[in-house]
């Protein structure tokens, strides 16, 4: 078992939910990153056991043949956290094939949401009810993006999967776990006239928006209660864990367990785990539960 550190990260849309989690001192923490690794060596420090004192990436490299993920240059899932104490830009990410004809990249994103709380407003960002990229171009140039942004309905413990190509925010009050697909690419189509702490408004990126953008898409928010055995996507499988005493991973993967209990407070090998702390099991090994709600990831080989 690999117990990481979690990585706060600051944001101009982040609040302090998630101070209580984390030691740094930062003024609005956007994500809590419970797993991050990319490729240039960036990630969680492990905390525990043999591997002490790495960071995840360098274990990464050295097992992922192990576990069929050798084609990978970094872990491929992004777990976290995630404030909107402000609504996020209204945004969308590349499916594959975009990612590589703008980028150069291997893949796209798609992403979920697991919501702890659910937005002021009572709703999401999430679908498009415009027939063309080109009617979306206008509104834009219109400041009225919004117009054809459509509104899903959530509430505390919904699940919403957003393909790449959906145009979505998350909005005002909502606290999520997030599980991404590990690709850097966001294009923004509209940020609230919001601006740095230098006075300038953030970047859009309007024309790579509009070729990513897939009018059709309308998800909807599932359940996992009605889902005993989790909910598996393209890239991952998730299952929640409530009122367990203890987790073993059953698979032949590294499983990612993240505590999602604000009253957890356990420890593990001499770690301290709260919400948003994520362990990394491997293949047969348990962890402790104490009957707190907790997440469990694992990619798809």
């Amino acid at each position: 078992m690999l117990i990481l550190r979690p990585i706060p990260h600051e944001t101009i849309w982040g609040g302090d939910k998630l101070k209580p989690y984390t030691e740094e001192k930062l003024p609005k923490i956007g994500h809590l990153y419970s797993l991050f690794d990319d490729e240039k060596g960036s990630s969680n420090l492990i905390l525990n056991g043999p591997e002490k004192g790495k960071r995840f990436h360098e274990f990464f490299l050295e097992n992922r043949e192990k576990y069929g993920l050798q084609s990978f240059s970094h872990f491929p899932l992004v777990i976290a956290l995630v404030e909107a104490k402000e609504s996020l830009s209204i945004q969308v990410h590349p499916d594959d094939e975009c990612a590589r004809a703008l980028e150069g990249a291997a893949w796209g994103k798609n992403e979920s949401w697991y919501f702890l709380d659910p937005p002021s407003s009572g709703s999401i960002y999430c679908g498009c009810s415009a027939k063309s990229t080109e009617e979306v171009r206008e509104l834009v140039a219109a400041d009225r993006i919004e117009d054809v942004t459509a509104l899903l309905p959530v509430e505390t413990g919904d699940y919403v999967y957003v393909p790449a190509g959906t145009l979505h925010a998350m909005r005002e009050g909502s606290l999520v776990y997030e599980i991404e697909e590990n690709s850097e690419y966001t294009y923004r189509f509209y940020d609230f006239k919001r601006k740095d702490a230098a006075g300038n408004l953030r970047e859009l990126h309007v024309e790579k928006a509009l070729q990513a953008l897939k009018t059709g898409n309308r998800p909807a928010a599932a359940r996992y209660e009605d889902a005993p055995e989790g909910i598996r996507e393209r890239m991952y499988t998730t299952k929640l864990l409530q009122g367990l005493d203890a987790y073993r991973n059953e698979s032949e993967m590294l499983e990612v367990v993240t505590i999602l209990d604000p009253s957890a407070d356990v420890t593990l090998e001499g770690v301290r785990m709260r919400m948003g702390t994520s362990a990394v099991l491997l293949p047969g090994e348990e962890m402790p539960l104490c009957g707190c709600r907790a997440m469990t990831a694992r990619p798809r080989g």
